[in-house]
């Protein structure tokens, strides 16, 4: 637990930095790298286990990252379209994810179609929650105090389940997948989320009209982050491991500190989108 508080203080402010200070096309990239390192763990636990592999992988979807932000330059400015379509493909995975606990022995098979299976959702959880970072930081005027606030509330559904879930916790929320999640948890992780966002919101802006459409669109990013977390537990769960990596000190690997958010990101711009803030 020292360690785990120790990174995360050390964290959050070069994080909080980044997002408010770097310009989007130097935050964009070094946003890739980050995702890339997630990406590669996540190759990892889908059993692809040669390294050449799973680099020309990642590099691969680098690829189609440059490619995107390449192609999306014309006379007039930047355009989003790209970006949109690969959140809204990205939110469509993560609406039908939850099939996946359902029918999870699929998983199990490591020797079919099922782990080309998880290469692909992975290549487009990736993308999508990088492109939905773009999108929401390169908008104007307060882009990046919308994703600023947008991600502190993933990062405080996580805490704030967390300690719900140690000192209230008492029913399992997904006991086959993920043992130590509760639903006091869960709830508890909706309403830090709730309200850390609402709190950082007032800073990109957000009127009084808008706090309802906020509100909301907050509710549904924060249960898709806790998606996103049981769809990675669900992964190492498939070939036993613990943690995603072991890059940061006390969190393990670089997915174990994203999966929440590459679900998440691609529903909080679509919300954003459709809900008009």
């Amino acid at each position: 637990m020292k360690q785990r508080i120790l990174s995360a203080l050390l964290m959050t402010p070069v994080a909080i930095a980044l997002i408010l200070l770097v310009p989007t096309p130097w935050f964009i990239a070094l946003v890739a790298v980050v995702l890339a390192v997630g990406l590669w763990e996540w190759f990892t636990l889908s059993e692809v286990t040669d390294t050449l592999s799973r680099s020309l992988l990642v590099a691969a979807n680098l690829a189609v990252m440059t490619a995107m932000v390449w192609s999306s330059r014309t006379d007039a400015g930047n355009s989003t379209a790209l970006f949109e379509l690969f959140v809204l493909f990205a939110a469509i995975w993560w609406v039908v994810s939850p099939l996946w606990f359902r029918f999870r022995h699929i998983g199990t098979n490591h020797h079919s179609w099922a782990r080309v299976g998880k290469l692909l959702v992975g290549s487009i959880a990736t993308l999508g929650a990088w492109a939905a970072m773009a999108w929401i930081h390169g908008s104007e005027p307060m882009g990046r105090q919308w994703l600023l606030a947008a991600l502190v509330s993933v990062w405080s559904a996580d805490t704030g389940a967390y300690f719900a879930g140690k000192y209230l916790g008492k029913r399992k929320l997904a006991p086959n997948i993920s043992p130590n999640k509760t639903i006091e948890g869960l709830i508890g992780g909706l309403v830090a989320c709730i309200a850390v966002g609402l709190l950082f919101a007032l800073f990109a802006g957000m009127t009084a009209a808008q706090v309802p459409k906020v509100a909301l669109a907050l509710l549904i990013a924060g249960a898709y982050s806790v998606i996103g977390d049981l769809v990675e537990s669900l992964l190492k769960r498939q070939i036993g491991a613990k943690d995603s990596g072991n890059v940061i000190p006390g969190h393990g690997g670089v997915l174990d500190r994203v999966d929440g958010v590459l679900a998440a990101m691609p529903i909080f711009a679509l919300c954003k989108a459709l809900l008009g803030f």
